[in-house]
């Protein structure tokens, strides 16, 4: 009886096509700026928990409840006693607050960044349409606009009791707009800065730590600096000409310094000596760089961490 060999597959050959079902796509293809901007509104969403556990939002809707409670305080107080004008002015309302502005920052620039650095997601965003300067740029906007939102609140607040109290319109929406300019460059400088920090480490920890460090150290040495300077001059009867040039070295007093030189602002450096209208033009310049350099840092960072 003859036994078959089953025919041995010619080397090569080892080929099948399994039809497992798959469809094609037919829907619309939306491309880099539909991306893009899905990007920036979840991290915007994220910067205050919004999507997340409850847990996510407990730090930044306290910090954000925080910020808006003085103001609802002062607003009370000026229509109980039927003042003049407001306690604070719309431009020093943030820089009054600043501890409670690093905190946020501290808080949601490496919830923003070091999540994706430290599960490695960020090669998985650029297979996509989506490139480095999209997911920078998503970032960066998102962060800046949450910071807006937690710093123009309670100037709205400030403003709509003002009105509430029949304070002067024309004053107090002249002092609202200048009160929005400065908080907007406060909130672009502040997310570039966080966000260049949070972009070195992938630990979260560590990035909360270097934040605050940079923000809080910077301040205090600026400030205690510009004491040291006006008290020297007080003593010795010579010129406190250096006190706004120290302020150079500081988030908070750069915001201080332009304000203060441009937007009618009374300036928190000792003895009230702010910066002149040329010295004042250099802040600016000083504040529009570092917004460009963090830019240009998180592209440089970004374009090794996608490859």
């Amino acid at each position: 009886m003859a036994v078959e060999h089953p025919v041995a597959t010619p080397p090569g050959d080892q080929t099948r096509i399994h039809n497992i079902g798959y469809r094609t796509y037919d829907g619309p293809r939306l491309g880099r700026s539909y991306a893009t901007r899905s990007l920036y509104s979840q991290s915007l969403r994220g910067a205050y928990g919004l999507g997340r556990s409850v847990k996510s939002k407990v730090l930044p809707m306290l910090l954000f409840v925080v910020m808006c409670v003085p103001a609802a305080i002062m607003v009370a107080v000026a229509v109980a006693t039927k003042a003049n004008d407001l306690p604070v002015d719309y431009t020093r309302y943030a820089i009054i607050m600043q501890a409670v502005i690093s905190l946020y920052v501290a808080s949601q620039a490496p919830q923003s960044v070091s999540r994706d650095l430290r599960f490695k997601t960020v090669p998985l965003y650029f297979s996509r349409p989506i490139e480095t300067a999209d997911y920078v740029r998503a970032k960066f906007a998102a962060l800046a606009s949450a910071l807006f939102i937690l710093t123009a609140a309670p100037l709205l607040v400030l403003y709509v009791g003002a009105l509430l109290a029949k304070l002067d319109f024309a004053d107090q929406t002249k002092g609202f707009a200048q009160g929005l300019v400065s908080v907007t460059l406060l909130s672009l400088l502040f997310a570039g800065i966080g966000l260049v920090i949070a972009s070195v480490t992938p630990r979260r920890g560590f990035g909360i730590a270097a934040v605050i460090a940079v923000m809080t150290i910077s301040y205090g040495a600026v400030s205690t600096l510009q004491a040291i300077a006006d008290a020297q001059a007080i003593d010795g009867g010579g010129s406190s000409g250096a006190i706004p040039w120290i302020g150079l070295f500081s988030p908070v007093t750069l915001i201080d310094g332009v304000q203060s030189a441009f937007l009618g602002a009374t300036s928190a450096f000792p003895g009230g000596v702010g910066p002149s209208n040329g010295e004042g033009a250099v802040y600016v310049l000083v504040v529009l760089g570092l917004i460009a350099a963090s830019y240009g840092l998180l592209m440089r960072r970004y374009r090794k961490v996608g490859l």
